[in-house]
């Protein structure tokens, strides 16, 4: 699935060809990813370069909540580790010089060292990041890296190695909010360190947090959006027809911005098993389609019951109205009720399927259990056996929602 192509070019053609812009982009890419790619191989062996299933980049304007909503987004997607903070990798006194100004650290330092994040033991589930791609190259670098993720998979598919080469899936996640609400956020933020630190140093409890210069210098905090828009937001989207790419307003309020998270990544198992795996589990049908036809079915099976055995279905009700019900009534507040019957009438199967039905058409959720109990009718004296006749108990359980009482 290769998006990147890396072309071989002679010095002598070089030297012919009119250098531009996208040329020199194209050569660092290559000489940045090459030159990280081939260490990670010295350092540790292709055979253990083994990166996350599943990542999901998590893009967005500053103040647009990456922080905020990491941690759901990891317990949605089963995700044990800490989310890659990709600014709090790039601690450097370089990398903390050029971040105060509102400016961006360099794509080798990044590419390297995030790379070799990923192949921590921890973070083989999945991982999130937070802040990168944030450049064209960066992008470049992405898309390398999924092309040979997808090569290390065919490499090691036929070995004991197989387990730990899956299908890479990449998501990219957007939140975004205008320059307006986004330096409004960063300048509130910077108050609420303000006021945080402060009575941490009063107290001498808790933590003190960063505190950054572009959340309390409007223009700073205008630049740094700058920044997101001119550079980070178009290497994301320039991603869109690649990845699977989820574009989440997140001007909304947070509880209807987590609902547009969990919309964009529900499962698909098209996407996210080995295509292998999906072929045998892919005839089965989804629970959505039987559910899809579930209300008509009913109707139909309850007019067809009334058609064909319209004797055993007015048993069924007569047994429902005047033995369940009463009891089903004294459990209305949990919404719960456990009834056991030895009727013969449920000895046939048709009886039980209509109970059911007709339950689940008037907004009542009936599972029923069948437990044979063996109890002793006669004793030979003789010898001493004991002859035993078999009863039936049928253990109704019916459920419904249970009555709301104020409490206090």
């Amino acid at each position: 699935m290769s998006r990147f192509c890396i072309v071989n070019i002679s010095p002598s053609e070089l030297a012919r060809r009119p250098a531009g812009p996208a040329d020199l982009e194209i050569k660092d890419t290559q000489l940045i990813f090459n030159r990280v790619w081939k260490q990670l191989e010295l350092d540790y062996g292709r055979e253990h370069l083994r990166f996350p299933k599943e990542l999901i980049l998590l893009g967005g304007a500053p103040g647009a909540g990456k922080g905020t909503n990491s941690d759901f987004i990891r317990e949605l997607r089963d995700i044990t580790a800490e989310p890659i903070v990709v600014s709090q990798l790039l601690n450097t006194p370089e990398a903390l010089k050029i971040k105060a100004k509102g400016g961006m650290v360099g794509d080798a330092e990044v590419v390297s060292i995030l790379f070799r994040k990923l192949l921590e033991p921890d973070q083989q589930n999945g991982a999130i990041l937070d802040g990168f791609p944030r450049t064209r190259v960066q992008v470049e670098c992405l898309k390398m890296l999924f092309d040979e993720m997808s090569a290390l998979r065919r490499q090691f598919s036929d070995t004991p190695e197989a387990s730990h080469f899956k299908q890479p899936i990449f998501h990219i996640m957007v939140l975004f909010v205008d320059e307006l609400e986004s330096v409004a956020r960063q300048l509130k933020r910077g108050r609420q360190v303000i006021a945080h630190n402060a009575e941490v140093e009063r107290s001498g409890v808790g933590e003190l947090l960063e505190e950054r210069a572009t959340d309390f210098n409007e223009a700073l905090a205008r630049n740094r959006y700058s920044v997101f828009k001119e550079q980070t937001y178009d290497a994301l989207v320039s991603l869109k027809k690649i990845f699977h790419y989820h574009f989440i307003n997140a001007q909304a309020p947070l509880e209807l911005v987590r609902s547009n998270i969990v919309h964009e990544l529900e499962y698909q198992s098209s996407l996210e098993l080995d295509p292998r795996t999906f072929e045998l589990v892919r005839k089965l049908p989804l629970a959505s389609e039987i559910v899809r036809h579930a209300r008509q079915d009913l109707v139909r099976r309850l007019d067809l019951y009334e058609v064909e055995s319209p004797d055993l279905m007015r048993e069924v009700i007569a047994f429902i109205e005047l033995k369940m019900m009463p009891i089903i009534a004294r459990h209305a507040i949990s919404g719960v009720a456990n009834i056991n019957s030895e009727n013969v009438l449920f000895n046939d199967a048709k009886a039980l399927a209509i109970l059911i039905d007709i339950f689940s058409e008037r907004g009542y959720h009936a599972t029923v259990d069948i437990r044979r109990v063996q109890i002793p009718d006669r004793v030979d004296l003789q010898t001493g056996q004991i002859s035993c006749f078999q009863k039936k108990i049928f253990r109704f359980n019916v459920r419904f929602k249970g009555s709301q009482i104020r409490r206090g």
